[in-house]
């Protein structure tokens, strides 16, 4: 059992829906995770789904926001505005389950803080959320809510039956947590709605580690495809809608003259087929290959059982002549990142956040507003045209997401907010 105040920070627990795959929130748990062992702290895991080591893990399949009584619960709260007293019995059911768990976790692992990665942000699984609070508020233990994706900011929850528990613990207002943002707007909107003070911790990336560089293994990643030497254009995104699939394959459809494929580089449709289906369709209106290969696309180098070749998200990038990130909306962006990591040309909408928190550093990208234009498509064809114009604009960006965005800055920020506790 914690008790408040008797214990030094040394051994810290993360807690999220998952840790598994290339999703954002998995990414950038892993790159804190690799900050803080660093800085000498133990660090262990509770989720409903892992691929993480078993021996640091709690697994809790319920904590899920894909397990089948999670997406059941889920549906039945959004799209009406009263719930029925058996739906409210389900949810408090799970979080006792959920909050045993928590408590087993904590004992098992002599946890001495908690960092919940955005199961107190986005109600993907309202009942993990409340476990959480209810635990938080119980123990007293000190916890950072890292936020990445608040309720307000999906128009999917704005009509719901959950009111009470959305303001309860989506996000929470109780002294032991420290709130991270990843963007300033994320922080005025914060405050302004909950009344919670935050400190930004943007994404980062290990700008100090050279990118890795096409090897034997990567260079039949093309042939695979069945690309060969023809333009390659790479969306590292999901497919959902608002990464603005359909104007990287507008893109693509004008850049036809180059013999111009779109790679996309993630299979998972976490809000539906709908917009993957959709996808699809206006990809063959306009006649762009797209490519959505999970067979021989996933989060790590393998073979196959069949023997085959399987690529990591790292070897499309080494294969990539440019990459398209035409979101709509983004917390933050880890695909901009990774583009500035691996020297390649990127093209971007002016989403709101890259506006205020990354356009202002002065990147030398190809952007955007809304659509694409014809002088769109003339810069992006003027830079496959130019690669010492690209080699130069590619290091320029590399050296000012080293300055801006590097593990440097993310130790800095986490002892800010860790000496907040004043237990170090």
């Amino acid at each position: 059992m914690y008790l408040t105040g008797t214990s030094e920070i040394r051994r810290i627990g993360f807690v999220s829906t998952r840790f598994k795959g290339t999703d954002g929130v998995s990414l950038e748990t892993t790159k804190w995770r690799q900050v803080l062992e660093k800085m000498g702290y133990g660090c262990f895991f509770f989720s409903g789904l892992s691929d993480w080591e078993p021996a640091k893990s709690m697994v809790m399949e319920e904590a899920y926001f894909g397990h089948p009584l999670i997406t059941d619960i889920q549906d039945r709260c959004f799209g009406i505005t009263v719930r029925g007293e058996a739906l409210s019995g389900e949810i408090q059911a799970v979080r006792f389950r959920l909050k045993r768990a928590l408590y087993e976790f904590i004992e098992q692992f002599a946890v001495d803080l908690l960092i919940v990665e955005n199961a107190l942000t986005i109600p993907m699984n309202i009942p993990l959320g409340l476990a959480l609070t209810e635990f938080i508020a119980e123990t007293g233990m000190p916890a950072i809510a890292h936020h990445h994706d608040f309720a307000w900011e999906r128009q999917r929850f704005s009509v719901n039956c959950v009111e009470d528990y959305l303001s309860m613990a989506f996000p929470p207002r109780l002294h032991p947590i420290n709130h991270v943002v990843i963007n300033s707007e994320a922080r005025r909107l914060l405050s302004y709605r909950c009344g919670l003070s935050s400190t930004i911790i943007p994404n980062v990336f290990d700008f100090d580690t050279p990118p890795p560089v096409l090897d034997d293994y990567g260079r039949s990643m093309r042939s695979d495809l069945g690309v060969g030497n023809d333009l390659l254009l790479l969306q590292p995104t999901r497919v959902i809608a608002r990464k603005g699939i359909e104007h990287a394959i507008e893109l693509a459809s004008r850049l036809k003259s180059r013999k111009a494929h779109l790679l996309i580089s993630h299979q998972e449709r976490d809000e539906g087929s709908e917009y993957y289906q959709r996808t699809m369709d206006y990809a063959k209106l306009l006649g762009v290959d797209v490519i959505v290969r999970p067979d021989i696309i996933g989060a790590e180098r393998c073979l196959t059982e069949e023997g085959k070749k399987k690529y990591s998200l790292w070897d499309c990038y080494l294969n990539a002549d440019f990459v398209t990130y035409p979101s709509t909306y983004e917390g933050f962006g880890n695909a901009f990142l990774e583009a500035l990591w691996f020297k390649k040309p990127i093209l971007v909408n002016r989403y709101s956040i890259f506006q205020q928190d990354i356009e202002p550093l002065d990147f030398d990208v190809v952007v955007m507003d809304t659509y694409i234009t014809p002088e769109t498509v003339d810069t992006v064809s003027t830079i496959l045209d130019n690669p010492d114009a690209v080699e130069v604009m590619t290091a320029r960006n590399f050296e000012l997401g080293k300055r801006f965005f590097s593990f440097s800055l993310l130790e800095q920020r986490l002892r800010q907010v860790l000496m907040n506790f004043g237990k170090l």
